[in-house]
């Protein structure tokens, strides 16, 4: 069996028992075609590479100034898969065993604020075309619920629960929740439902809330829409850098935590697996919890810097 299918059995592997969503198993195959490519190279089989080989690889990305979240995710990549292959009594010796994970930093994400959010949606309202309605229902559910992109642009009319307020998204492993949206949402959302229709061929119905004419797929693509909100962020002259969809589920997280949701509600939200992950937007908890000292506490002259 050569490189090639080793590759191919582990990523099967993550896919079906770890339920590893594809966008993630493409960055996989990625950065295992990548290690693979540069084995061939020094005429080695990715399967007889050494720990000094390996660090000699992993530094390249390191002089070529890579993220270090991107050299972490390699390291990952590679750890999942060299532990796969000694599991499965493939190789005896695993090279990437005392391989170090880089130190990250701890970036807090960029909040777009309340009356930024409110700008952009309240611009959003103005274009009445088909194309601007609906823009506007997905800036508006991304906003109102928190999904992921991918989430979101891959949602089908199943994923309506029509009239009572829920949406139901398939996450992450395939795993699906029910978020809760607010009634305004629903009539922006049945308002788009009205002109759908205009977004594929006709007398052929698509099961995708978003379809698209163009994409191969059948529905608008994460780029796509990355692409419409950045233009309409531009025009309502919104005060953030480089706004991306991701941002939306930020402020979506921020927002509620900021007005008093608790961490376990948002972490079912945002289908996040682990609370930890959750846990990066504590910063703004914390502010409001000391505020709540601060305003209401009959000791308030306390000091908290």
């Amino acid at each position: 069996m050569n490189e090639n299918n080793h590759i191919s059995n582990f990523l099967e592997m993550i896919v079906i028992e770890r339920g590893l969503a594809k966008n993630t198993a493409f960055s996989y195959k990625n950065d295992l075609n990548q290690l693979n490519e540069f084995c061939k190279k020094k005429n080695l089989s990715i399967l007889k590479i050494d720990e000094k080989k390996l660090e000699d690889y992993l530094s390249k990305f390191i002089d070529q100034g890579f993220e270090k979240s991107s050299l972490a995710r390699k390291i990952s990549t590679y750890t999942q898969f060299f532990d796969f292959l000694t599991v499965e009594k493939i190789i005896k010796n695993n090279p990437i065993k005392n391989i170090k994970q880089p130190k990250l930093d701890s970036k807090l994400p960029v909040i777009i604020s309340i009356k930024d959010i409110q700008n952009l949606i309240s611009y959003s309202k103005q274009d009445t075309t088909n194309l601007g309605i609906r823009l506007n229902c997905m800036i508006e559910i991304m906003y109102a619920s928190g999904i992921r992109v991918s989430e979101l642009v891959s949602m089908t009319l199943a994923s309506l629960y029509q009239d009572k307020n829920f949406i139901i998204i398939s996450g992450k492993g395939n795993k699906e929740r029910l978020i809760p949206i607010s009634k305004d949402t629903q009539n922006t959302i049945n308002d788009y439902l009205k002109i759908r229709k205009f977004f594929f061929n006709k007398n052929k119905e698509v099961k995708w809330l978003f379809p698209s004419k163009q994409s191969k797929i059948g529905h608008i693509t994460r780029q796509r829409f990355s692409q419409l909100l950045s233009l309409l962020a531009d025009k309502a002259d919104v005060q953030i850098k480089k706004i991306s969809p991701h941002k939306l589920r930020h402020a979506f997280a921020s927002h509620l935590l900021a007005n008093g949701a608790d961490l376990r509600s948002l972490q079912q939200m945002l289908g996040h697996e682990d609370i930890s992950t959750t846990q990066i937007y504590t910063h703004i908890l914390d502010e409001r919890l000391k505020q709540i000292v601060k305003d209401k506490h009959p000791l308030s002259k306390i000091s908290f810097e």
